[in-house]
């Protein structure tokens, strides 16, 4: 069974730095492209970044220069490190297995066939 498994959110002030975490079991982590999105209340489901087997990244423009993927594959982990948060960035934060042909999918149609429960990252100013 795969499990992903969030942690790290919390109350930030605009301009603070956050670092999410997420726990993958049940699958071989290394071969997968992974991702994290994140829904803000009242909408839909946002891509914010993803990370490759092979390591290569990308990003939304709106989190661009602010946020870093990054993967550790010998611990199964994923991490998100958020700096320079704005009230904007006010959202749950989900990390996602991606799959082409997955049941959910975000607002740019990237789909993923496993999302874990997300951890919420609130943003005061």
């Amino acid at each position: 069974e795969v499990q992903l498994v969030e942690s790290g959110g919390g109350l930030a002030q605009s301009g603070g730095s956050l670092r999410l975490s997420c726990a993958a079991s049940g699958f071989t982590f290394r071969w997968y492209t992974m991702s994290w999105v994140r829904q803000a209340p009242g909408k839909g489901l946002e891509w914010v970044s993803t990370i490759r087997s092979a390591g290569s990244t990308a990003y939304a423009d709106s989190v661009k220069g602010r946020f870093t993927i990054s993967r550790d594959n010998a611990k199964n982990t994923l991490y998100l490190q958020l700096n320079r948060l704005e009230t904007e960035d006010t959202a749950m934060y989900y990390c996602a297995k991606d799959s082409p042909g997955g049941y959910k999918c975000d607002s740019a149609s990237r789909c993923y066939d496993d999302v874990g429960q997300g951890t919420q990252v609130t943003v005061s100013s």
